[in-house]
């Protein structure tokens, strides 16, 4: 099958996921900046609020997150400015519930769909398998960089369909590094439009995330290598 008609194929069967994939990476730019005039005009909002009114919280940026209304980083910022340190476990737990439900979604929105279509092809069905072989490395090196989109890598990984339990755990593993990092920022800041517009972390903080950045796509490269080469090499002993 040519490149083309196959491109083709694959857009006009799967319309509904890339659609969705295209909308978690612009829907967050908007609403959050939107939320950044809102918070500045009622800057007392989140102060002295109640286990009960923190738990609400805690649920709302879990849904806002996995419907991609928020970007992470927006709001481990907003919440350190805010919450201080004792909202940090619960911003922590509201990554992970936040990625299942992103998870489930997209699911639900692709239906498997994408799965079927490369299924066709050994070499990709091949390649799949072994990137679902190593999902745990995949997701972490994902979840660790700065620069990809939280729900939009929800999606894409959901694509593996791979345990729900295991996605969970390596998300927030991989997502704690530079929560912390930009929690941290949020706890030393003293006006919100200034954090969010532009968060200073100093020389330190951009080698971190620098660092970052070089471990997610040196990371990535090597297990797309590896599992691109074991699925090869499965095809040829096959034929």
């Amino acid at each position: 099958m040519k490149l083309i008609p196959l491109l083709k194929n694959l857009v006009r069967e799967n319309a509904s996921t890339f659609v969705s994939m295209l909308l978690l990476v612009v829907v967050p730019v908007t609403v959050s900046s939107t939320l950044a005039v809102y918070l500045y005009q009622y800057q007392d909002i989140f102060r002295d609020l109640t286990i009960w009114q923190l738990l609400l919280y805690f649920l709302v940026i879990s849904v806002t997150m996995a419907l991609a209304l928020t970007p992470t980083t927006f709001v481990a910022l907003v919440s350190g400015f805010y919450l201080g340190w004792q909202g940090f476990p619960g911003v922590v737990v509201a990554y992970g519930i936040a990625a299942l439900v992103g998870y489930s979604l997209a699911r639900l929105i692709d239906h498997g769909k994408m799965m079927s279509f490369l299924n066709r092809f050994e070499n990709a069905r091949n390649l799949m398998q072994e990137l679902r072989n190593q999902s745990w490395s995949l997701i972490f090196l994902t979840r660790i960089s700065p620069v990809l989109p939280f729900a939009l890598m929800n999606f894409v990984l959901s694509l593996l369909q791979v345990s729900r339990t295991r996605f969970f755990v390596a998300s927030i593993v991989g997502m704690l590094p530079r929560t912390l990092f930009f929690y941290w920022i949020g706890t030393q800041a003293r006006d919100i439009i200034s954090l969010l517009q532009n968060p200073d972390s100093g020389r330190t903080g951009q080698l971190l995330m620098i660092g970052l950045i070089i471990i997610s796509i040196g990371g990535l490269y090597f297990v797309f290598d590896r599992a691109l080469k074991k699925a090869l090499k499965n095809a040829s002993a096959k034929n």
